[in-house]
Parts: structure tokens; sequence; C-alpha cells
């Protein structure tokens, strides 16, 4: 509700930012620019009590300039460590697929095991910590495609689309009329997203739900088990088992967002696009036949046999 004071719809897309904070995963948004996803990324650490760092990525951008680096310090006549702007709750990497791959494996290390290290020192991130970036599909020229491994760091990959005509026409209205939106109040601590997340990992998850999971999984490793051969010469690889972990995580956020206390196959169904839609590689087979990887999930998912 505080996000809507500056947010005109978007409520997929705001969702999926509380899934991957509920569920302490990186959340990578696609969209054409304003759309508000930067905005979105703001405001939500607004609302939260908490550090908040821009980094807007660029070709020229390097790992030092993200995480810090050692400087001379000619009075003490040492090294010290130079913090950088990484050492926040809330990340927001702007255009994350700009800057080339030695700056993104820069925040490999940060994303999956929550620590930094800058020469000889290692130092453990603030918790909440998450990476919220963002990335244009639009532009070729000038990016750089994120590598498997980065993008498997990613809980989420949320696609955004355009606002409807009644959205549309609130956005002119409260953009030409800036005394319309009330700025954003920091109603919750850190310490409440903690509490709210040993919570989401006490959501019950029956066996059939779980074998529902693995059968998804699965079924993008081995299209031809589940009836589909046809899929087979479209994929290049299918999920890992960190895709059935965080579908299994972002099913329990769901849930536990629709104020219910067990996970439905209709929650699984809900995020899976969001959680495997980067996950699946697809063959020059595929992309020649215009096949994307939501075409893809979706086949398996009317193929899998739901409990």
């Amino acid at each position: 509700m505080e996000l809507g004071k500056v947010i005109v719809g978007q409520r997929y897309m705001v969702e999926r930012l509380l899934i991957g904070l509920l569920a302490q995963g990186h959340v990578l948004l696609e969209g054409v620019p304003g759309l508000a996803k930067t905005l979105s990324i703001k405001s939500l650490s607004s609302a939260i009590n908490a550090k908040f760092s821009r980094i807007q990525f660029t070709p020229d951008l390097l790992p030092a300039d993200v995480i810090g680096t050692m400087i001379y310090n000619q009075q003490r006549n040492e090294f010290m460590v130079r913090k950088g702007p990484i050492f926040a709750n809330f990340i927001l990497a702007d255009e994350i697929n700009r800057a080339p791959a030695k700056v993104q494996s820069a925040l490999l290390e940060a994303m999956q095991e929550r620590q930094i290290t800058i020469g000889e020192n290692t130092f453990k991130l603030d918790d909440p910590f998450l990476v919220l970036a963002t990335q244009n599909p639009i532009e070729q020229e000038g990016t750089y495609m994120l590598p498997e491994a980065q993008v498997d760091r990613f809980m989420l990959k949320v696609v955004i689309g355009y606002p409807t005509r009644e959205e549309e026409r609130l956005i002119i209205r409260q953009n030409l009329n800036p005394e319309a939106s009330s700025p954003i109040r920091a109603i919750i601590q850190p310490s409440d997203i903690a509490e709210a997340r040993k919570l989401v990992r006490e959501v019950y998850m029956d066996e059939k739900i779980e074998k529902y999971i693995i059968d998804i999984v699965f079924a993008t490793r081995n299209p031809e088990e589940y009836k589909l051969q046809k899929l087979k010469p479209l994929i290049a690889y299918g999920g890992s088992p960190r895709a059935s972990i965080n579908l299994a995580l972002a099913a329990k956020a769901y849930a536990f967002m629709k104020r219910r206390g067990y996970v439905i196959p209709e929650d699984i169904r809900s995020i899976c696009l969001d959680v495997m839609r980067h996950r699946v590689g697809l063959t020059y087979e595929a992309e020649a036949e215009n096949v994307t990887s939501e075409n893809i999930l979706s086949e398996i998912l009317n193929a899998v046999e739901v409990p």
C-alpha cells in the first residue's frame, strides 16, 4: 500500500519484488525504459528503514567501483580498505547488462556468499542484502549478455509490460501534480523482514507439491520422459537444482503473501515463469523458430500432472 502512493499499477512487479525480499532472493527486472523499474526499487528501500545504494552500470565501470578497493594512507604509512557502494541493504544495479563480465562477476560473490573480499580482508554484508538489477532488452549495442552463472544467481527474472490506458492516465496526472503523491514513509524495520522470512520458511509444503516442483524442473532437462519429445531439440540445458530450491522458496513466499499457511499447486504455476525463464537455455534451432523459454515452460506446465 505504501508503494502504491508512488507507483501506479505494476502490481505484478511489486508482488515479485516482495517475494524476492521475503525469500531472500535477488531479482532481475527486464523492461523498456520508463516503466518505473528504478522508482519501484528505490521506493521499496524507502518503505523499509534500510540503506540503499544505486550503481549505474557503464562499459567503463571497474570491479573496484562496485566492491571497493585498498587505498594508501600516507599519514599512517599503510593500506586501508575503502568500501564500495555494495555495502548496503538494497543494491540497485541499474542497466546491469551495460557493464562487461569482469564487473558483473564482482557481484557474484556478494550475491551468493553474501560477503566481499577486498585484498586479504573478507567482510560480511548486512542483512537484509538484496540485489535488484534492471536490464533493457531493446538495445544490443554496448550491452553485454549476462553470463549464465550470474543469471542463475537471480531468484526471479521479471519481465515488465506497459501499463493499461487507465493506469497511464493516472501516471500523467500524478506526474503533472506533484502534491498528489505523498512521500513514502519507512513503515518496516529490517528486523521485521528477518521475522517474516522465518515465517515464510515455516509455510507447509506437502510431498506432492515437492514432487510437482521436481517434475517441472526435470521436464526442462529430460522432456522426452514427459511425452514432450518435440521440445528436446529446442532446449540446450534445463534448470539446475537452484531452480528447484528457488521455486519452492518463492512458492512459500507467494502463499505467505496470499495469507495461507500452506502451498497449493496454483502458487507454483503463478511463480514458475519468473523463477524458470532465465534457467532454460535455448538452442539455435529454438531461436530460429522464434520459440522462447516462456513457450517451452507453458508446454511443460500443461503436460506435467498437477497434484
